[in-house]
């Protein structure tokens, strides 16, 4: 199935420095930048991996890499949809240029609008052999194509609605997660039940919200007041452009790396000194139900592959590449997640796991402490506003029709409302990380990651054997290019989204 062009927006995000190199993300969640209205380019930030915020519910699995197989296929998805997709641009582009030649040779306008007709359904009907014998290889991966494109070339209207339809409420979940970990970092850092503590967490304490903070002040109050003041700070932001972040970002990955290598040696010190807390079974079967959906977020990185993968230069072992930056981030989650489990109890690991480390037992210096007590305080904050711009985007994008232009009141109040209210409405009545997390990547982020790629993949092939004839082969074709694996995905993204909602229903009724 084709849709008519790319009008129907699309999607530009800029990877930030990662864990591997090329952007292979720290700590932060992921977000999409489409076309302004009117198109301008945007700028954004890739953020994938949410282990060192929060991973307490992944600790406890004891199994950070379940989910890379089902990632990695659909990831050879995407680049095999990024090839088909350069293919009849490129193509498209070379009809175009013929048509213009056949023009300038046509005697009278008639001619050349019956020209440019046949021109069309050769196009649409015949393989391209002529192409192919000229040495041009159609497949190249040249210009970035983001999935809100691939989206519009191989999906029909109501794909690409739901296409949007998920983005949009992924980045609710994301921007969600985003304004309730940074007010719970900043009460759990500067509260205690006992009152104020220059530890800020204290070891073997479960607080509840109704605990004091501050004098009369409860626990809870301290959130929301935070919660506001978060709001107030940032929440403008999603009223106007944000651009120029390169150096933002960078710090911001610089710090990642930082707090990763300061938690893993701690940890290690810890474990090496005979002090570590944690003695985890075998398995743990309790955590299998939301183990998907956060490894769902932890491996999220389909929806940035365009931008990542379009530069490099060479791209002759490109399967190679992406599999060996898999295996890394599948080596720094595991170090992490089992230098967690050993070190802490698993029933005192906080939802935050930067903030178990804000403790005087397990850090001495205070300096290192507040670092990495306020670490999700500093990288979340520069990007919350990115991601709400992000949203803003997507919501004009979906609602665009070839055009038309919004009244300044809905270009510059509506859509910048409806993005900030909700998450912060969410924020403000829950601050449980694990959930939001789950939920977010069991439900919108499972569309992202293994239902999208699926669909692109599979469609994308039909249409390029129906444009380019049977015998067409895709330089990036995937590994796994048999339909079962597209079944296969299919069938675990239907496994996270019922485990995760398993675990929600037994979860209110404590079955």
């Amino acid at each position: 199935m084709r849709a008519a062009g790319a009008g129907a927006g699309q999607l530009a995000p800029v990877a930030a420095p990662g864990i591997a190199g090329g952007g292979r993300g720290g700590p932060e969640l992921a977000s999409l930048q489409p076309q302004q209205l009117p198109p301008q380019r945007g700028r954004n930030v890739d953020r994938r991996g949410t282990l060192p915020h929060f991973g307490k519910w992944q600790a406890k699995s004891q199994r950070p890499g379940s989910s890379i197989l089902p990632t990695f296929v659909t990831t050879t998805f995407v680049v095999e949809a990024m090839g088909a997709a350069n293919a009849q641009l490129r193509w498209k582009r070379m009809e175009t240029r013929q048509e213009e030649e056949d023009d300038d040779d046509s005697s009278s306008a008639s001619d050349s609008d019956v020209l440019a007709q046949d021109t069309y359904e050769r196009a649409e009907k015949r393989p391209i052999l002529s192409v192919q014998r000229r040495g041009s290889n159609l497949f190249e991966i040249t210009d970035r194509v983001e999935m809100g494109q691939m989206a519009s070339m191989f999906f029909n209207k109501v794909g690409v609605n739901l296409f949007y339809f998920c983005i949009i409420i992924y980045l609710y979940g994301d921007l969600a997660i985003y304004a309730a970990a940074v007010p719970f970092s900043l009460m759990q850092v500067t509260c205690s039940a006992l009152g104020n503590d220059s530890c800020g967490v204290e070891s073997d304490s479960k607080y509840n919200d109704t605990d004091p903070c501050w004098g009369p002040l409860r626990r809870v109050d301290a959130y929301r007041i935070y919660l506001a003041v978060f709001t107030l700070l940032l929440g403008p932001f999603t009223f106007f452009d944000v651009q120029k972040t390169k150096y933002l970002q960078i710090l911001t990955s610089l710090m990642r790396w930082i707090a990763f290598a300061i938690m893993i040696v701690l940890a290690l010190v810890r474990i090496a000194h005979g002090r570590g807390e944690g003695h985890p079974p075998l398995a743990d079967l309790s955590g299998v139900r939301n183990l998907l959906g956060v490894c769902v977020y932890s491996f999220m990185c389909q929806h940035s592959l365009p931008s990542l993968l379009t530069p490099v230069s060479s791209k002759r072992h490109l399967t190679r590449l992406v599999f060996l930056d898999y295996v890394l981030i599948l080596a720094f989650y595991g170090l992490l997640s089992f230098t967690a489990i050993f070190c802490f109890r698993g029933d005192s690991l906080l939802d935050m796991y930067t903030l178990n480390f804000a403790r005087c037992d397990v850090v001495g210096l205070a300096a290192v402490r507040f670092f990495l007590g306020l670490f999700p305080v500093f990288t979340i904050s520069t990007n919350f506003p990115i991601i709400a711009v992000t949203l803003r985007n997507n919501w004009k994008t979906l609602f665009h029709r070839e055009g038309g232009t919004y009244p300044w009141v809905v270009d510059r109040v509506v859509f910048p409302t409806i993005t900030l209210l909700p998450p912060v409405l969410v924020a403000f009545c829950t601050h449980d990380l694990e959930s939001l997390v789950g939920i977010t990547g069991a439900y919108a982020g499972t569309g992202i990651q293994y239902v999208i790629p699926a669909f692109l993949v599979y469609l994308c092939r039909k249409d390029t054997q129906l444009a380019f004839g049977y015998g067409t082969v895709n330089k990036h074709r995937s590994p796994f290019r048999h339909t079962f694996w597209v079944g296969f995905v299919l069938l675990w993204a239907f496994s996270c989204f019922f485990f995760v909602t398993a675990n929600i229903v037994l979860s209110e009724t404590k079955l």
